[in-house]
């Protein structure tokens, strides 16, 4: 606990006169010099970086990890230079998701090196708390500092080099990783988040304190997509909704938020989750792949609109 008018907590950390005699004001000065050379490696590291993109969910179960690597792997296969940051730490699923149990992330002078996809040709890099662990069923169980400071790393000390796009993988609800991401970015602000939804009404009410949770930090909403959103009969092509209601075009006409479109339900989904294949790739026809297209196109509307009405 920090003595009333104590400037431990701020930027004049062990710099000021009342410092004078203190016996923590060594460590205050070391402590804002080591956070000022990290934030500047950060800035560094997400300039070079042309957006930022936060993927959120109210609650879990939705498939927002899956929508998270299906934009990416589109964003790749379009030619673009992508980055997909997992910071889920306690339930990474990315590494399944794209086919990259078992790999190691390398160290270099230059910091981290991220793994690729064997098909990406580089244009894909991945990183993970997932690629941590030497067994695949070890958990994480961190509490909240420790959660914190290796977020922190990822941004700052991942060599990323230069991207078109950085997907951010969150846990769902509000947590430590939220605002740390939030906080750790605040110098070069995320473009915005994507907010993941099933059509159903628990869904939506999870998602209004996703929302106004963005709005709280600042954040920009890029738009909604409304995943699981009824079943495409591969025989027939006949549309049958599993869920009642539309609760992401609902909540998006209601905030005036833009909607980024419906993801059904797609078997095929399911089966190249399990064996890290590209949808993209096995079932480019797939409604499911057709719909991840649609999200990606009006994604990147969405995010020239935000900057231009930014500017």
């Amino acid at each position: 606990m920090s003595v009333q008018g104590c400037p431990s907590e701020t930027v004049l950390a062990g710099s000021v006169p009342s410092c004078e005699g203190c016996p923590g004001r060594d460590y205050c000065r070391s402590a804002a010099k080591n956070e000022s050379l990290d934030n500047d490696k950060l800035r560094t590291r997400m300039g070079a970086i042309q957006y930022k993109i936060l993927v959120v969910a109210g609650k879990g179960g939705v498939g927002k990890s899956s929508v998270a690597a299906g934009l990416a792997v589109s964003l790749a296969m379009s030619g673009k230079s992508v980055g997909i940051l997992d910071v889920d730490i306690c339930g990474p699923s990315i590494p399944r998701l794209l086919n990259l149990q078992g790999q190691q992330v390398q160290d270099s002078p230059y910091g981290w090196i991220p793994p690729c996809p064997q098909w990406s040709n580089k244009k894909l890099k991945v990183l993970s708390a997932g690629f941590l662990t030497a067994n695949r069923d070890t958990p994480i169980v961190w509490r909240g500092p420790r959660k914190t400071s290796l977020i922190k790393r990822f941004l700052s000390d991942t060599f990323w080099g230069k991207l078109d796009y950085l997907i951010i993988d969150t846990p769902p609800g509000t947590s430590d990783e939220h605002l740390s991401v939030v906080g750790a970015l605040k110098a070069s602000k995320p473009d915005g988040a994507i907010i993941i939804t099933t059509p159903q009404d628990v869904s939506s009410i999870t998602v209004r304190k996703e929302i106004s949770f963005c709005k709280k930090m600042d954040i920009p909403i890029l738009g909604i997509v409304e995943n699981m959103s009824g079943f495409v009969c591969p025989c027939c092509n006949t549309h049958t909704s599993i869920y009642e209601g539309s609760g992401g075009e609902q909540l998006a006409t209601e905030h005036n938020i833009n909607f980024l479109g419906k993801i059904p339900i797609d078997p095929q989904v399911s089966h190249c989750g399990d064996l890290g294949l590209n949808l993209a790739e096995e079932y480019p026809d797939s409604p499911s792949a057709q719909g991840l297209n649609n999200v990606m196109d009006l994604l990147l509307t969405s995010l020239a609109s935000n900057r231009t009405d930014n500017k």
